[in-house]
C-alpha cells in the first residue's frame, strides 16, 4: 500500500488560495492574458506598452472606406483561426470558480466569447462579441460565420491568402491592393456593417458598465487575470474597489496600471496561477491501494 502525495504548492498559489477562500464573492475581471494559450495574441508587452499600432477607431471606422476594405481584408482571413479557437486552461479553471460559487460576476474585456464556452454564466462581455455582426444603420445583427461566407462569395481571390495572427481576429496581411476589397451591405437596410465590438473611441454601453459596477458592490473583493488594465474601461473597476475599501488581487505578467492599489500581485502564467482551481485535492494525501 502507497500514498498519492499531494504536489507541492508554489507560493504565488498558496497566496491566491487564500485570497479566494478568504473571499467567497469575487468581482473577476480577465483580459488578453486568458486567451494566448488559445492562440489569440495580446496587445501589450510585459510594461504593458503597444507590441504593435493601436487598433483602428471607431471614428476611423465609420468615416473612411478604405479603413473599413483594410479592416475586413484583414479580419477575413484572421477569422479563419480566431473564429475556432477553443478554451483553454484558464477559461475552465474560471468556470470551475464560478460552479463553486465564488463569482459574484465575470467581466472580461475579451471578445472571443471563450469564457462561455468553458462554462462560465455570469458574464458580461465589456467589449462585446466579434462573433456577431452589427448593422449601424438599423442595428440588425447576424452572426460573423455568416458574414465571412458574404466576405468570400465577393472576394473570392482573398481566401486563398494567409498570415500571421494578430490580436482579436486581425492578420498582418501587407501589401496588398485593400482598395479592390467588396465589403458587403446590410442585407437589411444596405447600411454599414461592424462586428458587434467596443472599438477605441467608442463607450462602453452604459448598462453594461452599470451591471459590473453594481457586482462590484455586491463583491467582497476583485481578481483580475490578464489584464494591465491599461484601458480605462477596465481600470476604472479596480479604482472604484480601492476606494470602497475592497481587496484587489491581480494575476498578470508584467506592470498594471493598478499595480498600487493591489493587495496581492502574482506574476505567473494564468494558466499555471490558477491551475489549482482544476485539481482534484480531495485526493491528495489519501490511500492508493497498489
Amino acid at each position: 500500500m502507497a500514498f498519492v502525495e499531494a504536489e507541492p504548492m508554489a507560493a504565488g498559489d498558496a497566496a491566491l488560495v487564500d485570497f479566494i477562500e478568504l473571499h467567497q464573492r469575487l468581482f473577476v475581471l480577465t483580459g488578453a492574458g486568458c486567451s494566448t494559450d488559445s492562440g489569440i495574441p495580446d496587445y501589450r508587452d510585459a510594461d504593458g506598452g503597444w507590441k504593435r499600432s493601436q487598433p483602428v477607431t471607431f471614428q476611423a471606422f465609420m468615416g473612411d472606406d478604405l479603413t473599413r476594405q483594410r479592416y475586413w481584408a484583414r479580419s477575413l482571413v484572421g477569422w479563419r483561426r480566431f473564429g475556432h479557437a477553443l478554451p483553454n486552461a484558464t477559461h475552465h479553471a474560471l468556470a470551475k470558480l464560478e460552479q463553486r460559487g465564488n463569482v459574484q460576476l465575470l467581466l472580461t474585456q475579451n471578445v472571443d466569447g471563450l469564457h462561455q464556452r468553458a462554462g462560465s454564466r455570469n458574464v458580461v462581455d465589456m467589449h462585446g462579441r466579434l462573433d456577431t455582426v452589427r448593422c449601424m444603420g438599423c442595428d440588425h445583427r447576424f452572426p460573423r460565420h455568416a458574414f465571412q461566407s458574404m466576405l468570400l462569395e465577393h472576394n473570392p481571390v482573398w481566401a486563398t491568402l494567409d498570415a500571421a495572427d494578430a490580436p482579436d481576429g486581425d492578420a498582418d496581411l501587407d501589401g496588398q491592393d485593400f482598395a479592390t476589397f467588396v465589403i458587403p451591405p446590410c442585407p437589411e437596410c444596405g447600411g454599414i456593417l461592424k462586428p458587434d465590438v467596443v472599438f477605441f473611441g467608442e463607450n462602453v454601453p452604459r448598462d453594461r458598465v452599470a451591471t459590473a459596477m453594481q457586482a462590484l458592490d455586491d463583491a467582497d473583493a476583485m481578481l483580475v487575470v490578464g489584464s494591465s488594465l491599461m484601458v480605462f474601461s477596465g481600470y476604472r473597476f479596480a479604482h472604484a474597489a480601492a476606494k470602497a475599501g475592497k481587496p484587489v488581487a491581480a494575476v498578470n505578467l508584467g506592470r498594471t496600471r493598478a499595480d498600487p492599489l493591489l493587495n496581492l500581485k502574482i506574476e505567473q502564467p494564468c494558466a499555471e496561477a490558477l491551475a489549482f482551481l482544476l485539481r482534484d485535492r480531495s485526493a491528495a494525501g489519501a490511500e492508493e491501494i497498489a
